[in-house]
């Protein structure tokens, strides 16, 4: 197997042509930082999510999958244990812009909000907002894509269009906030609000914007249980910010070497992976059997 890329969760391997295999391991990372210990089930999780949502939104915006069977991959890749944590992808030229849609006041956006008076990213909201508060209107936000170990940072939407083109950009903006009402509006149906998340796109062969990597997973997005949902503080979460805590409140976040997690760290973690599928998708998630693409 030829590797293409190593990142903090994905391995991505040359599948020959204009394709490729993403594996989505068990490791989890916080604060930038790929801790030693591995999540249980959870890149079944992230990896079957995601499935979910390309197909979901797939009239809105073409992406990458091909197919999520083994036994569709090359015969190198057909191993068993990487049924359900795995998919076939299309080769793209990336676009080197992380798309973040937010639809409540939270985490960074929160910060710069108190920062700069109400303007996040040329998007100028209402005075006097709460933490976690809904915006009046999802908003967008360009980010740069750091390198494993360094921080993404924002830019502007023009220097965005600098980057990637502004005719790119202007798809991308479009098609994020499509894709986050649609998806936002179905996980508060399920009880789950997504208060935020980040797409990233890559370009086919026509020149046209493709939705790839992952979409809507606890690892890209601030899912919240809707019932417990009160602006003006921090939320019941269904994602890792109980890892972000509980490395912060020991005095451990971004610490190099990160530490070994405790046992139960990493069951709560997983639990609250699997709770959010659950929710969204309605069943447990399998590894074990091929899935039919909807």
């Amino acid at each position: 197997m030829k590797s293409v890329y190593s990142g903090k969760v994905r391995e991505v391997y040359d599948a020959g042509s204009d394709r490729l295999i993403i594996l989505t391991t068990d490791r989890v990372s916080a604060f930038d930082v790929i801790m030693p210990t591995l999540i249980p089930r959870k890149g079944i999780v992230l990896n079957k999510l995601s499935e979910f949502w390309f197909d979901f939104t797939r009239d809105i915006v073409k992406n990458h999958v091909i197919s999520t069977r083994v036994s569709d991959y090359p015969p190198e890749f057909q191993r068993s244990d990487w049924q359900g944590r795995s998919m076939m992808v299309k080769r793209l030229d990336m676009v080197m812009i992380e798309c973040v849609v937010s639809g409540y006041l939270t985490g960074s956006c929160y910060r710069r909000y108190k920062k700069t008076g109400g303007m996040i990213c040329g998007n100028e909201l209402p005075c006097g907002m709460l933490e976690s508060q809904k915006l009046p209107e999802p908003i967008f936000c360009a980010s740069t894509k750091a390198e494993i170990g360094r921080h993404d940072e924002y830019i502007s939407f023009d220097a965005a269009k600098r980057i990637a083109g502004a005719d790119i950009m202007e798809k991308l903006r479009a098609a994020s906030l499509s894709i986050y009402k649609r998806c936002a509006e179905y996980a508060l149906s399920r009880g789950i609000i997504i208060a935020d998340t980040k797409f990233e796109f890559g370009i086919d062969s026509d020149g046209e914007p493709v939705l790839c990597d992952e979409v809507l997973t606890p690892d890209s997005s601030r899912f919240w249980l809707a019932s417990d949902y009160e602006c003006g503080g921090p939320q019941t979460g269904f994602d890792k910010q109980y890892l972000r805590d509980w490395l912060y409140e020991r005095g451990l976040a971004g610490a190099i070497p990160p530490p070994e997690l405790p046992r139960e760290v990493c069951d709560k973690t997983a639990e609250k992976y699997i709770e959010a599928y659950k929710a969204i998708v309605g069943e447990p998630p399998h590894g074990d059997r091929e899935p039919s693409m909807r």
